[in-house]
């Protein structure tokens, strides 16, 4: 039976902006902490809307049906995961144990809903759209 998992570090992604939340969490996961980030939902993408659908949409068709990659998620947990992989060196050992302690979620789970989250909204003055957003539009 698999064990449950117990977070050392819990990230709000509630107006995050995706890179700086990535790369926060894949530090902090190098350093060996076991990290939960929740609503990804809410994370943001910086950028013109319609650049940025276009860009993912591009990402998405580059590795098609038949072909066996790269493989571009759609959902927001996914993408949030992705980025963060792409922050890692994953093939190797230490990079795949720090990518191992880090888990996403759409919501805030049950186990997560009393705990102190850290938040790293800060207020912005560019154009975003949240993952959710860019979910429904790829």
């Amino acid at each position: 039976m698999e064990e449950e998992f117990k977070a050392d570090l819990i990230i709000d992604g509630t107006g995050a902006i995706l890179g700086r939340l990535a790369s926060f969490a894949s530090k902090q996961a190098l350093l060996g902490k076991d990290i939960a980030i929740v609503n990804c939902n809410s994370v943001l993408v910086s950028g013109i809307k319609a650049n940025i659908v276009k860009e993912y949409n591009i990402a998405r068709r580059r590795g098609g049906s038949s072909l066996n990659g790269p493989h571009f998620p759609k959902e927001p947990y996914k993408l949030v995961k992705r980025t963060i992989k792409g922050m890692l060196s994953f093939r190797q050992g230490r990079g795949l144990t720090a990518f191992k302690r880090i888990l996403c979620y759409n919501q805030v789970p049950e186990q997560y809903k009393d705990s102190k989250k850290l938040s790293l909204a800060r207020e912005l003055k560019a154009k975003t759209i949240t993952l959710k957003e860019l979910e429904a539009k790829i």
